[in-house]
């Protein structure tokens, strides 16, 4: 979906969100989307959990339909804005990469607004990489961009969806054409001088324990080896982990490759916090 009919818009200080959101019920699911795509990772999922409460799909800023970030910002002090817009919380934070970061950051800074979590590859949002295949497919994304070669960003950037041991060919092209087109959104609509990338919560991985609420890892089996390892280090620290569940023929984004898996952890793991 391209159209932006479905969305609602916030307006904060400096800019603005974008959100799609159904169903009724409380508590709400927050769903927040990966790095460089938008909310429409999410399309099927927002639907189907719409079926049991209200499901909220932001898109985070300088992603999507919302503004690009000019001046500082937190991608937690943004999902707490929207929350208290929507007096939602406390609710049940979905988040994937970049979006399992947020969910954590969120956690800790407004602890009072989340009821439960769930992070799918990823840990916090000060990553660490020592997977040699992982740190060379990093470099090609940093080449890329300092060579301000959008294909070859594009390129090195679709590849997170099919891990280190598949080529593009073995992934379903019909994800691989919504994730290219989530991308190239992102490029045309948010690179240009003087956007900021958000700030992240410093020190996340200490403060860990801090978190007491249930929270869930979910994993592609054929994810990376650092995805891995940092979701399982994540769940791990916190008070109440509920254990890391691996999705079977997924990459970095198993919701897109094994949905009905995919919605079967999720209910699984709500039945439990809901």
């Amino acid at each position: 979906m391209t159209t932006t009919d479905h969305l609602h818009r916030l307006e904060l200080a400096d800019g603005h969100l974008t959100y799609a959101i159904d169903g009724t019920g409380t508590p709400p699911v927050v769903l927040l989307h990966a790095g460089y795509v938008d909310h429409r990772m999410y399309e099927r999922e927002l639907a189907h959990l719409a079926q049991r409460t209200t499901v909220v799909a932001p898109d985070a800023r300088t992603h999507g339909w919302s503004s690009s970030g000019t001046t500082p910002f937190r991608q937690c002090d943004d999902i707490a804005a929207l929350l208290r817009h929507l007096d939602a919380g406390p609710a049940v934070l979905i988040g994937t990469s970049m979006g399992a970061g947020s969910a954590v950051d969120t956690a800790l800074e407004h602890p009072d607004l989340v009821r439960a979590l769930v992070i799918c590859g990823a840990g916090t949002n000060e990553p660490t990489f020592t997977d040699p295949v992982a740190i060379r497919h990093n470099e090609r994304v940093q080449q890329a961009v300092e060579a301000m070669d959008a294909p070859a960003w594009l390129a090195a950037t679709l590849q997170w969806v099919a891990g280190p041991t598949r080529d593009l060919a073995a992934v379903d092209p019909d994800v691989l054409r919504l994730v290219n087109e989530m991308h190239q959104h992102f490029i045309s609509t948010h690179i240009r001088p003087g956007i900021l990338p958000p700030e992240h919560v410093v020190g996340s991985w200490e403060r860990l324990p801090e978190i007491a609420v249930p929270v869930l890892g979910v994993v592609g089996d054929l994810d990376y080896a650092d995805h891995h390892a940092m979701t399982q280090r994540a769940v791990a620290a916190v008070q109440d982990g509920r254990g890391v569940v691996t999705i079977q023929g997924a990459g970095h984004y198993p919701n897109l490759e094994q949905p009905q898996q995919w919605e079967r952890v999720i209910d699984d793991f709500l039945d439990t916090v809901l």
